[in-house]
């Protein structure tokens, strides 16, 4: 188990430039058994979760060609064995779901064991068996899902949540399946439309990209294509936070800035100003970081919705940015029951929060943030507190990287190139010594 070193309280300063999405990535490596040419997707983040991924598609027979010096991963579906899937593997990665979709759109179905991933509460995958069940598939479940079809047919489907994973996999079946599907109440993260761009270059007819009504008219036969992840606005934010809280300046190269303006909007609540050059982002140094109250000053909230408002998965940076920002502000995330459970780690260096309940907590800032020993419960619990260390006085150790490394690339080595006191140690764990 390796584990991150970070001496604190050093301004970050310099260039850099983001990963592919990964939450982009992955679907589209999943969208690759669409066809039996091969599919090259550029700018592809090496990081644990699509290694795993890549693992687990080639236990079904994908052969992918990996060039690392230029991000550039090549996909060829032309012999599957679904039943060489690999179980344990699956139960690593939650985007192990995404393989319902398009194996049960062109192979007539598959058998999945319940997936793995963040620790962050119940997430339900009712919404995928549901919608492939509008399409036609059918669906048993034991200690494994089993999904079979005769053939897909278009449908006209109301998704129960704005789910984005279940939204992908509707995608990737109803492209396939015979007639036009409307799928209502779809999720339209920037990831998601990525995944439509994708899905057009191989030849699949989606229209209505971007919005929650996606119109999709089913084709017989996709095709091979090249096509270039964008940036992960999930780092781009990460990054952004990270120069903040150590009060350095920042320029972030090709961060996607268009689809960063209710970001922009909520950061700026808590006293942050991004400046907008080009697609590039410039986080100034000496930054206001005093909380905005609202009409009557009364205490503000930051609640996530999906897209595009503000998403779940950058809480945890915002709370991190509130304990160095003036004033008192609500936090509420009713998507995940443990998304705030890492706030006792906060709470352990100094920081004034009050835990309300698993949805919801109130900071107080700003407070000077001591080192500590911590451990990485989730991806982006682990990167709030890589930024949480950055912040404090003193050197911090953060266990279980791993955890981190599955959505961050590089990143010890991003940050010291930014002039961060970060080095990565490798432990022994009980089991090696056994």
């Amino acid at each position: 188990m390796d584990k991150f070193i970070i001496q604190g309280g050093k301004p970050l300063h310099g260039t850099m430039r983001p990963s592919g999405n990964k939450n982009a990535a992955l679907p589209m490596m999943a969208a690759t058994l669409l066809t039996e040419e091969p599919v090259i997707l550029k700018n592809m983040p090496n990081i644990n979760d699509t290694r795993t991924m890549a693992d687990l598609m080639e236990s079904l027979g994908v052969v992918i060609e990996k060039d690392t010096q230029t991000s550039t991963w090549t996909f060829q579906a032309a012999s599957i064995r679904p039943s060489d899937l690999d179980p344990a593997l699956c139960r690593q990665i939650r985007a192990s779901i995404l393989l319902a979709g398009p194996m049960t759109a062109r192979f007539g179905g598959i058998k999945l064991p319940p997936p793995g991933g963040d620790v962050i509460g119940r997430r339900r995958v009712d919404t995928h068996i549901l919608a492939l069940e509008a399409l036609g598939a059918n669906f048993e479940f034991t200690d494994t899902f089993e999904f079979t079809t005769d053939g897909l047919i278009g449908a006209d489907i109301l998704l129960d949540e704005a789910s984005v994973t279940a939204t992908e996999n509707t995608i990737m079946a109803a492209v396939l399946a015979k007639g036009v599907t409307h799928i209502h109440n779809a999720a339209s993260e920037p990831h998601i439309q990525e995944l439509c761009l994708l899905l057009n270059a191989m030849g699949a007819k989606i229209k209505n990209i971007g919005s929650n009504i996606l119109e999709i008219e089913g084709v017989e036969k996709l095709h091979g294509t090249e096509f270039t992840i964008g940036p992960d606005y999930l780092e781009v934010i990460s990054y952004v936070g990270a120069a903040v809280v150590t009060g350095g300046e920042i320029r972030i190269k090709d961060a996607g800035v268009q689809h960063l303006r209710m970001i922009r909007l909520v950061l700026k609540r808590l006293g942050v100003e991004l400046i907008f050059d080009g697609d590039d982002i410039i986080v100034p140094a000496n930054q206001k970081l005093e909380i905005e109250p609202d009409l009557g000053n009364a205490i503000p909230e930051i609640s996530v919705m999906p897209w595009p408002a503000f998403p779940t998965d950058l809480m945890s940076i915002a709370i991190v940015i509130a304990t160095q920002s003036k004033g008192t502000i609500l936090f509420h995330d009713w998507m995940y029951p443990s998304r705030m459970f890492f706030i006792d780690k906060l709470v352990s260096m100094g920081a004034q929060i009050v835990l309300c309940d698993p949805h919801r907590c109130i900071v107080n800032g700003p407070t000077k943030l001591n080192a500590e020993k911590l451990e990485s419960p989730d991806i982006r619990a682990g990167i709030a507190l890589v930024l949480a260390a950055l912040s404090a006085d003193g050197e911090s150790t953060i266990r279980n990287a791993g955890q981190i490394d599955r959505g961050y690339e590089r990143i010890e080595f991003k940050l010291r190139g930014l002039g961060a006191d970060i080095v990565r140690k490798q432990t022994r764990t009980i089991e090696s010594e056994s």
